[in-house]
């Protein structure tokens, strides 16, 4: 499977699974997340997908969709079908998205902030764990080696 994300206005900003194995390959489920979806990252577990929406946090403050924040959600897969389990709010401009090896820690980028935001997620709940502060804006997070 693969997940994408739609930024298209016509489709409400959807995180969308598509099947590889079918043939032709097709989205076999979607589901609407916010505007603009950026980073997208798969559990080590399989069970969750995390996805940082940027919520209006990189437009300028005086344009009618900006927020003070964007939001980090986490979906829950089972027989294919994503449904919402848990979400919070998360810094500015966040892109990239990452979890540990354990399933359980969840890594939001965040360029305005210039750091790593870290939660803790028990399968209900994300907690705010740590900050990991960068030097610039970090924007394409990748966790390797599981």
């Amino acid at each position: 499977m693969l997940f994408c994300a739609n930024h298209d206005r016509a489709a409400e900003d959807q995180v969308m699974n598509i099947f590889l194995m079918a043939n032709p390959p097709r989205a076999i489920d979607q589901i609407a997340v916010g505007p603009t979806p950026e980073g997208i990252s798969i559990s080590p577990n399989g069970h969750y997908v995390a996805v940082t929406v940027m919520n209006g946090s990189n437009a300028s403050k005086t344009a009618p969709f900006f927020h003070d924040f964007g939001i980090l959600k986490i979906l829950e897969l089972n027989r294919r079908k994503l449904t919402p389990a848990a979400e919070t709010r998360i810094g500015h401009w966040c892109q990239g998205a990452a979890w540990a090896r354990d399933s359980r820690t969840v890594f939001a980028q965040c360029v305005v902030e210039k750091e790593i935001q870290m939660f803790s997620f028990d399968g209900k709940d994300l907690k705010p764990a740590d900050a990991i502060k960068i030097n610039s804006g970090p924007v394409g997070i990748r966790v390797v080696g599981y």
